[in-house]
């Protein structure tokens, strides 16, 4: 039986009462979703003109246009939120009081309050005229790159000291000793938390709708509101097409994660040893003047032991 530093191994009955557990929970989740699928049928919501709507040339090409809206938001505020949150972990690492303490009440600051606030406050001119879309991108860059900074402080801090201090020894400067040495083992730590802020970023592009900008959850709203069938609005279908959308988008990003791990972790890094040479020779020349010593043969030796 072995065991974790966590927990110990289950025995029989714990897991027998696991088996049970899984059973009854899973029954009870087919049962639930059995429900919500009758309860849609009882109201008619697979009615295939219901869904037929989405056969529409118009509206296919408002969901391709909502969807480069939503990846370009997504694109431009997943990188500058990165760069973003590089500057302040620097500043938050920094030896000078007063840029570790602006950065701190920076990064507190805007982690505290709502993205949405956020948002709203760019898009309604608190830094002068500003588009959906930019307001939108600033938005989600301040907020997404003050939780990647504390998500690369702490993979720097998690760097054992010594290579910091093996780095400063050999003569490294501090910047040479973050972009060298501490930065890429933190990335490298701390990736899978990168990409999952990442995909919240992603996620957090729905809040466009607020401000009017069209990106996917706006254009289904429109969609939604806008295409009665037979006096029914489509909204479950609706919800349930562009619910299908954002969950390919974020598996994708975690499939990219999962691939851009197991590639690090494949890849041959460090220093080759070199092959091993036979040692020089130990032998010490005399000095000047001083005796030198017979060098005794084994032949000497044996004629000694005669003797």
């Amino acid at each position: 039986m072995s065991a974790s530093v966590l927990f110990d191994a289950p025995g029989p009955k714990a897991r027998a009462r696991n088996i049970i557990y899984t059973v009854v929970g899973s029954a009870a989740l087919i049962g639930g979703i059995a429900w919500v699928i009758l309860r849609l049928n009882e109201k008619g919501e697979f009615d295939p003109a219901l869904w037929d709507i989405f056969n529409y040339a118009g509206i296919r090409q408002n969901i391709l246009e909502a969807l480069l809206a939503t990846l370009q938001v997504f694109a431009l505020a997943g990188v500058f939120s990165l760069v973003f949150a590089v500057v302040l972990c620097v500043a938050r690492l920094s030896d000078h009081r007063p840029v570790r303490w602006l950065a701190v009440v920076f990064i507190d600051l805007f982690r505290s309050i709502p993205l949405l606030i956020t948002i709203f406050a760019l898009w309604v001119g608190i830094l002068g005229t500003m588009t959906p879309f930019w307001a939108l991108v600033l938005g989600l860059t301040i907020y997404n790159g003050c939780v990647q900074a504390e998500v690369l402080r702490a993979g720097i801090n998690a760097v054992p000291k010594g290579q910091k201090e093996a780095a400063y020894a050999i003569g490294l400067r501090k910047s040479q000793v973050m972009t060298l040495v501490l930065f890429p083992q933190a990335i490298r730590s701390m990736l899978p938390t990168i990409i999952s802020q990442l995909v919240v970023t992603l996620k957090d592009t729905s809040l466009g709708f607020m401000i009017l900008y069209p990106e996917l959850l706006h254009s289904a709203r429109l969609i939604a509101n806008n295409t009665p069938v037979n006096g029914v609005y489509p909204f479950v279908q609706t919800v349930a097409v562009f619910g299908a959308i954002y969950i390919g988008l974020c598996l994708v990003l975690s499939w990219l994660a999962t691939w851009i791990e197991k590639r690090g972790r494949r890849a041959k890094t460090g220093i080759k040893p070199a092959h091993a040479e036979e040692p020089a020779s130990s032998e010490v020349a005399p000095a000047p003047g001083a005796p030198v010593a017979e060098k005794v043969t084994d032949a000497d030796k044996a004629q000694g032991k005669d003797n």
